[in-house]
């Protein structure tokens, strides 16, 4: 058996042949040192140590986002100051009635006048103003940059301003008198416009009416039309003379009087009354110069009936279907006017003053 023969190991050799190993210090504190220990009465210590430690690094943070929400907050509140004064002057010192301002005024309540502790708003001012002046514009070609047109413009801002004060009050009595107008009254108000085909003969045609005269949509004519309805029902209300004189004469009517001799004596139209209320003409179902309410009871009359007390607004009117000449009628009327609205719109007045916040200069 062989003996086997090992090389002999040099110092050098060895530094090769054993893997070094890195030993750690390890400093172990003498059982004396001064080593911090946390107990329930320094944990409080020891807890703000350690949050001071963070601070320095959030605080930085904190005093930045400081700064941008100071700096937004002015940016705001500097555009928000700008765009209100360019409003103001704007409305009050240019009243201007473009189509920006006037979506404004929808989201501003910014008011136009005041009538005793209530506003009138702006946006009611433009609301009535702008649409004469579209139909002056698109449809009578109106060019209100004239000296013309200027005057006229005048004149229908004032017409307007009046209007929307004069509404306000209306607004007051009629809330005194529980008078309100529903949804079902300013749809057969409409229904009755439809089938004379004053509106056009479907909702698309209707649509384009308004938009294309007046610059309305459906709802800006409903609106139109509960004015309308409402301002009636406060003048009925208040002019009570007139209504008893048509109760008057149609209880003469219904007592056998002849139509003729009813309407010479009641009658406040002197162009028919001395005629027994004969129009002079045949009135056709799309005649634009009668009333829509006048020509829905007259078309719902046999020849030889009278009706009964027709409101149409700004009068009553009691109507005869004397005869039928094709699709035409030959018609009589007794009409009884109300007074204007303005004269009972005096005594409040005096007591609620009105004030206007802009003044319209006419030429």
């Amino acid at each position: 058996m062989k003996k086997r023969r090992f090389l002999p190991r040099s110092k050098n050799t060895k530094q090769y042949l054993q893997p070094k190993v890195k030993r750690k210090e390890v400093t172990v504190a003498a059982p004396d040192a001064d080593v911090p220990r946390i107990t329930n009465d320094t944990v409080t210590q020891h807890r703000e140590e350690v949050l001071g430690g963070a601070r320095k690094y959030i605080y930085p943070l904190r005093h930045s986002r400081h700064k941008i929400v100071i700096i937004t907050s002015v940016i705001l509140v500097a555009v928000l100051i700008g765009f209100l004064s360019f409003t103001l002057v704007s409305l009050y010192k240019l009243q201007s009635t473009s189509s920006f301002m006037y979506q404004v005024t929808k989201v501003l309540p910014l008011p136009v006048a005041r009538v005793g502790g209530s506003f009138v708003s702006y946006e009611s001012y433009l609301f009535e103003l702008r649409h004469y002046i579209h139909y002056f514009e698109t449809q009578q070609e109106i060019d209100f940059s004239s000296e013309q047109g200027k005057a006229q413009l005048a004149d229908q801002r004032k017409k307007s301003l009046d209007k929307v004060v004069n509404y306000a009050y209306i607004q007051k009595i009629a809330r005194e008198k529980n008078l309100t107008v529903s949804n079902k009254e300013i749809d057969a108000q409409i229904a009755i416009l439809q089938a004379q085909n004053r509106l056009g003969s479907d909702n698309k045609v209707f649509e384009d009416v308004l938009k294309d005269y007046w610059g309305w949509s459906v709802a800006d004519f409903r609106r139109s039309i509960k004015e309308e309805l409402i301002t009636n029902k406060v003048l009925h209300a208040l002019d009570t003379g007139t209504k008893s004189r048509a109760d008057t004469a149609m209880a003469e009517l219904t007592a056998g009087k002849d139509f003729a001799t009813v309407a010479k004596q009641y009658s406040d139209d002197s162009a028919t009354k001395d005629n027994g209320g004969e129009l002079g003409f045949l009135v056709s179902k799309t005649d634009r110069n009668i009333p829509p309410q006048t020509i829905d009871a007259l078309y719902k009359l046999q020849p030889g009936q009278t009706s009964g007390i027709v409101d149409i607004g700004y009068g009553l009117e009691i109507v005869k279907n004397i005869s039928m000449q094709d699709d035409k009628i030959r018609a009589a009327r007794i009409f009884f006017s109300y007074q204007d609205i303005s004269n009972f719109l005096n005594q409040y007045r005096d007591t609620q003053k009105a004030r206007a916040y802009i003044r319209v200069q006419l030429p």
